[in-house]
């Protein structure tokens, strides 16, 4: 079996970092970019321009990307929750966000697991296991007080390997879903130690 490398992400990660973000939030980045799109630009041009932010949660700078024969196998996003969590526009911003919103801010000071995500032909390989540890380097190296990430209760097989490196439920918030989105539900803040 091939040795999985990981490496941070950079400029030229822009495209795969963007067909990550949408394959681990199921079609939810695509939605909201293709909201955000100017006439004749794709969702996915404006996820990629997105990752080549220099700053923002989602920027290849918060990204580290594991590669298999030097080829992009899969994708981690992640950061630190402020502590305290600024809520000061949660007023303005629309249900889904505001959920997400809320939920990380059950979670004030962790590193937060934002993107994990493998292309079809590299799973069952070891590589969400192997992002997930660099994950918990990435929250000691930043002194966070633990580890947090959020799923949709109904993602079963990402839940599972989740709860497999030590993650449990924190808290929970119900899941409207939007037109196209195949998941319902909850969505479901776990959280750890770090380290």
């Amino acid at each position: 079996m091939a040795e999985i490398a990981i490496r941070p992400a950079t400029l030229r990660d822009a495209t795969d970092l963007a067909a990550f973000v949408d394959m681990a939030s199921e079609g939810i980045a695509s939605h909201f970019w293709s909201e955000m799109a100017e006439v004749g630009q794709s969702p996915s041009e404006v996820g990629r321009a997105r990752a080549m932010r220099e700053d923002g949660s989602f920027s290849y700078r918060n990204a580290h990307i594991a590669e298999i024969d030097g080829a992009a196998a899969g994708a981690l996003v992640g950061y630190p929750i402020d502590d305290p969590v600024d809520l000061s526009g949660i007023d303005q911003m629309g249900q889904f966000a505001r959920d997400l919103t809320l939920l990380e801010a059950e979670a004030p000071g962790h590193w937060y697991v934002n993107v994990l995500a493998t292309y079809p032909e590299y799973r069952g390989r070891g590589i969400g296991r192997a992002l997930l540890a660099q994950a918990d380097k990435l929250g000691l190296a930043a002194s966070a007080k633990g580890m947090s990430i959020i799923v949709a209760s109904e993602n079963i097989g990402a839940r599972r390997l989740y709860e497999k490196v030590g993650y449990k439920e924190k808290a929970s918030r119900p899941l409207v879903a939007f037109p196209g989105f195949k998941r319902g539900g909850a969505w479901v803040l776990l959280t750890k130690p770090c380290g």
